[in-house]
């Protein structure tokens, strides 16, 4: 099989396995009111994801190279599959828990897997392409996701059971038979099967900026559309989610161009500026500024910070890439899950649009602290070099 044959085919998988994670997102609301519960077990349910990924990475991160890089994969494909229909036949908040459970479970073993995998199938020496690829893959299946379930309710209207769904049970089926096809590539490793994550020295700031930019995506794919649909505007919730993937994607051939330290500084200054956008657009009902505020931390998040954490994650460990990479993304699902999970609960007390406005400064706050002592150690470094 070519380098491009496997390369695609895993792309394919990867894809999936995330098109998966957010595909019941636009029935957040529907599946809430099923069960009568308010904000804060809407964003714990979300945040479910993050429940059976994070042991997923700290303990499994690194299982792939004991097993291979195929069966975690094929495994995640069919853990969405199980996980969609289990929400399809029981519609409601308790489902939605045990599915998102499912989800970060099948996330947690395909990254780690599909990271190193993509790398030995390309060659050492085309590692950031490799990581290009991945992004570009899972960002596709973050948004897509959502994008479909929404276009499926705009045009069957009001169902729980959507043809995206049924596009999910056909495609994951095939593509893990299809994932048994590709090459066999690296040497297994006598290792033990539960392998704890590694972070490499000096990347610190790569994970931070990560956490940082991914509590943003999870507070507009979890928190925003609550809003929006307070609002009348529910139906923009596909898209929404959609955009705050999707622009990243775009940006990420852009961000391939730049330094990895090039690419994180400019998405430290996207990330809050494209939030407060977004904050001025829900609170003043102005859909076009929602849709650019998206946008903005979308380009931060899943583009520059995203691509440029992954990169140089994967070129600081060329010898345990699949646990580096589930060391940064350790860090990243931490932001993803736990300011959701504040903020609904915040929201239950005092609404929706404070809990927004509440985050947005801890957000601005933190941003600077990171910045800072980003430019110090720099600077401390740079002086000591100049000592020698």
């Amino acid at each position: 099989m070519s380098k491009l044959s496997a390369a695609t085919g895993l792309a394919l998988a990867l894809f999936t396995v995330t098109f998966a994670v957010n595909l019941q997102a636009p029935l957040y609301d529907v599946y809430a009111a099923q069960s009568e519960v308010g904000a804060t077990a809407v964003t714990l349910a979300f945040a479910a994801y993050v429940g059976g990924l994070m042991p997923t990475l700290l303990l499994l991160g690194g299982l792939s190279d004991r097993i291979g890089r195929r069966v975690p994969i094929a495994l995640a494909l069919m853990l969405g599959a199980m996980a969609t229909a289990l929400l399809a036949l029981v519609p409601n908040w308790t489902t939605l828990v045990a599915a998102r459970v499912l989800l970060g479970i099948g996330t947690g073993l395909a990254t780690p897997a599909g990271t190193a995998y993509m790398t030995e199938i390309l060659g050492t020496q085309r590692a950031k392409t490799a990581a290009l690829i991945v992004t570009s893959a899972t960002s596709l299946g973050f948004g897509g996701g959502a994008l479909a379930t929404g276009i499926s309710l705009g045009v069957q209207g009001p169902t729980l059971w959507p043809a995206s769904y049924f596009l999910l049970f056909v495609a994951a089926p095939v593509l893990a038979a299809i994932v048994f096809w590709l090459p066999r590539l690296g040497v297994r490793r006598r290792v033990s099967p539960l392998r704890l994550p590694v972070f490499p020295a000096g990347t610190w700031v790569f994970g931070a900026a990560m956490a940082l930019a991914w509590s943003t995506t999870g507070m507009t794919i979890a928190v925003v559309p609550l809003e929006l649909a307070a609002n009348a505007l529910g139906g923009w919730t596909g898209l929404v989610i959609f955009l705050a993937i999707f622009v990243g994607f775009l940006c990420q051939p852009l961000a391939r161009r730049m330094s990895n330290a090039a690419a994180l500084g400019l998405g430290f200054v996207l990330i809050p500026l494209g939030f407060l956008m977004l904050l001025v657009g829900v609170w003043l009902k102005i859909l076009i500024c929602v849709l650019m505020g998206t946008c903005i931390t979308s380009a931060a998040s899943y583009g520059f910070t995203y691509l440029a954490s992954l990169a140089e994650i994967s070129a600081r460990a060329p010898g345990e890439r699949a646990r580096a990479t589930a060391g940064l993304f350790v860090y990243a699902y931490l932001g993803f899950s736990l300011p959701v999970i504040a903020s609904g609960a915040l929201a239950d007390r005092l609404g929706l649009l404070a809990a927004l406005s509440v985050f947005a400064v801890a957000q601005i706050g933190a941003t600077l602290i990171i910045v800072a002592l980003w430019r110090r150690i720099a600077v401390d470094r740079l002086g000591s070099l100049e000592v020698r």
